[in-house]
């Protein structure tokens, strides 16, 4: 019988190198910063104190620790069934986008987030990192009600922040880009999947793996209400019609990112990039434990 191995690496090198989770979790730090974590926090088969990744209340505990200890959000929440994002993916996309920008030490930074999402989370990295300012965008009025409270009770973020409901499904930037508007840098993290059958076997391929054993029940452990994990034509669909839309707005923003998270998707992306003459594409590879995803960059 082989013994546990209980090494692991005090630094997650495949990390962008300004993100400040690169190592591994602090339970004590976090706890002293958020004493509720406490009760969430075990000894797992490693000797490793850790979290039960498979209970969304546990998730979003962590988050909640993290998001004070790190980026002084004293009250951070988001309704039943929405998404809780991990937060250390979530901050490289940040620190990438950065790059990008070059002269990111600047507060005239404007940063466009589609989907904003309930959480909020990329303006909170984004304001507290660099200083930057939001307009956040989401299709649905629980998200935006929820990401406004956020908003409200954090006085770090108000005046740097701003919300707005898009009305129409189809639209991306009409309706939300004013006329004279200019903005820096265009994130997004698109849907990923292509219908709700398909979000909740992803689920289960997910939690099989955390499990290591089958799952039978689509438990989604980090959130997600519909809108947010899955919309007609999944992730490629999606980022098709992103980049068609951008055009029109090719003199409101230097650049256009967005989150690509399967690769088999690159080729069709870079095609309709060619279609629509954007110039200056950039692919930038992200990793974080076993999962990989990568940003497409964009100029015209």
């Amino acid at each position: 019988m082989h013994p546990i191995n209980n090494e692991h690496p005090k630094t997650k090198t495949i990390m962008h190198p300004r993100n400040k989770h690169r190592e591994r979790y602090n339970f004590k730090m976090l706890i002293d910063a958020l004493p509720e974590l406490a009760a969430f926090v075990k000894t797992n088969t490693y000797n490793d104190e850790s979290i039960d990744f498979f209970n969304p209340d546990a998730v979003k505990m962590l988050n909640r620790a993290l998001l004070k200890h790190y980026y002084h959000i004293e009250h951070w929440d988001i309704p039943q069934n929405y998404l809780c994002p991990p937060i250390p993916g979530r901050a490289d996309y940040m620190h990438y986008v950065a790059d990008i920008l070059g002269d990111y030490n600047t507060n005239k930074i404007r940063c466009l987030d589609i989907g904003v999402g309930a959480n909020c989370v990329y303006p909170i990295i984004g304001v507290n990192e660099y200083d930057w300012s939001f307009v956040g965008t989401d299709i649905d009025p629980i998200a935006i009600e929820s990401a406004k409270k956020i908003i409200e009770l954090n006085p770090i973020l108000k005046d740097k922040v701003e919300l707005r409901l898009q009305n129409n499904h189809n639209d991306i930037f009409t309706g939300i880009i004013q006329k004279g508007e200019k903005f820096d840098i265009v994130i997004c993290n698109p849907p990923f999947h292509a219908s709700l059958a398909e979000a909740q076997a992803g689920s289960i391929r997910k939690l099989s793996n955390l499990k290591n054993q089958k799952i039978n029940t689509p438990v989604l452990n980090f959130g997600g209400a519909n809108n947010e994990l899955w919309c007609k034509g999944g992730e490629k669909q999606f980022i098709y019609n992103m980049i068609m839309q951008s055009k029109e707005f090719a003199t409101s923003c230097v650049s256009f990112t967005t989150l690509v998270s399967k690769e088999s998707h690159l080729e069709s992306i870079y095609k309709t990039l060619r279609k629509v003459a954007a110039i200056d594409v950039k692919t930038i590879g992200m990793g974080q434990g076993n999962k990989v995803s990568r940003i497409v960059a964009w100029t015209y």
